[in-house]
């Protein structure tokens, strides 16, 4: 898979690009706050329909056009994948609703016919690479749960729309659960939520056990190769409601014990999940609020039987996040049989000299690689020769003559 042209609108600080983009490696030179990132966070706002950067849509919206009673920022991309060509757009609406006030609506567009974000997920893949992902592994549980669903999201056909399903039965349940609580009630009305909160939860735990253990095989190789062979890295899954109990373990020293939940079913995990809902419903109900659950799931990086999080060192971080998102690229490839287009942002300056050839000899294999630096002697003169080089200023962005 590669992107072919570019063309956005109104996206951050870059209101006007559209570009014709090589099928190679193509370094993107410039100052800080020129614009670079933007072009990479644009790309990857096309594969997970999200930014790296924020949680809310609106604040990639450029800023002068926001002040306007109606801005629309607009992203196209002419991809191949396969022998396929397709258009991908995606627009953010800023329209005027009440006194004096906006709203944001999304649309996308494949070939030319509306799509729902949840069943256009995955047609075109990227995976990002910046120096504060490293809040992956040193931030709460909730930036790894993201991690994951951006991830499955492109590489797992439906993983989208059941994640946004379940949500929704989440969402109702709660409320019926802070209903109960307030006002008490016939606790047999959370029957039908819970259900829907299994058949859909079952599903994303299942899908997370794959995808992890797909993932963590290509992570310990890459990372074993990284160390020259001094440390072994696990992934651990830790599901909210776990279909195998896990032994009760020391946390500083996890998982000295492989658990493997591969052979687990899927009715399997329905059926346990809706048993153990059913056994803490009185409990819930008295927190109003649902407890266990994909929601409340977390991923754990082990390194020699410890936890990266707390014992990890500056340099072990950097390694463990480099190995994870390798292990993400040649895992996409491995699902989808397409390369993702790989972005990688500024990352150059926060690795030592193995550690850049080690990245530059693991991305070489990919169709279409684009990187961001502030100089490009960061870089073999070999490497540089081999790239096109683009040059960033004001927002502006012009090929290297």
């Amino acid at each position: 898979m590669y992107l072919k042209h570019l063309s956005l609108t109104n996206f951050r600080s870059l209101t006007r690009l559209d570009a014709e983009l090589p099928r190679r490696v193509v370094l993107l030179v410039g100052e800080n706050a020129q614009g670079k990132t933007s072009v990479l966070e644009a790309i990857y706002f096309l594969a997970a329909f999200t930014s790296f950067q924020t949680h809310v849509d609106r604040q990639i919206v450029n800023f002068h056009e926001a002040k306007n009673p109606l801005a629309v920022t607009r992203l196209v991309a002419d991809y191949q994948r396969g022998k396929i060509k397709h258009r991908l757009e995606a627009r953010l609406i800023l329209e005027p609703t009440g006194i004096n006030g906006q709203r944001l609506r999304k649309e996308v567009l494949l070939d030319g016919a509306k799509k729902h974000v949840s069943d256009i997920m995955g047609h075109f893949n990227a995976v990002i690479f910046v120096p504060q992902m490293s809040q992956i592994i040193e931030g709460g549980p909730d930036e790894r749960r993201r991690y994951l669903n951006l991830a499955l999201a492109q590489a797992v056909p439906s993983y989208a729309r059941v994640l946004s399903e379940y949500n929704q039965a989440l969402t109702q349940r709660n409320a019926l659960l802070k209903a109960l609580n307030e006002r008490g009630g016939d606790g047999g009305q959370l029957q039908v939520w819970d259900e829907a909160l299994v058949r859909l939860g079952a599903q994303i735990i299942l899908w997370r056990i794959e995808a992890v253990q797909e993932i963590e095989r290509f992570a310990s190789r890459i990372h074993h190769e990284l160390t020259r062979g001094n440390e072994v890295l696990r992934l651990a899954y830790e599901p909210a409601y776990d279909p195998l109990p896990r032994p009760g373990l020391q946390l500083g020293l996890k998982l000295d014990t492989v658990i493997d939940r591969s052979s687990i079913e899927l009715d399997e995990i329905q059926n346990g999940f809706l048993s153990q809902l059913k056994g803490i419903r009185s409990e819930e109900i008295a927190r109003g609020v649902t407890t266990i659950g994909p929601h409340r799931d977390d991923l754990r990086f082990i390194i020699n039987k410890a936890d990266v999080s707390d014992y990890g060192s500056r340099g072990q971080l950097r390694t463990t996040l480099l190995a994870l998102k390798l292990a993400e690229v040649e895992w996409m490839k491995e699902r989808t049989g397409e390369w993702p287009v790989i972005l990688l942002d500024e990352v150059m300056a926060e690795l030592d000299v193995h550690r850049r050839a080690d990245l530059l000899k693991y991305v070489g294999k990919a169709e279409q690689v684009l990187l961001t630096t502030t100089d490009t002697h960061a870089f073999t003169p070999d490497f540089v020769k081999q790239a096109e080089i683009w040059d960033v200023s004001g927002g502006v962005v012009q090929p290297r003559r």
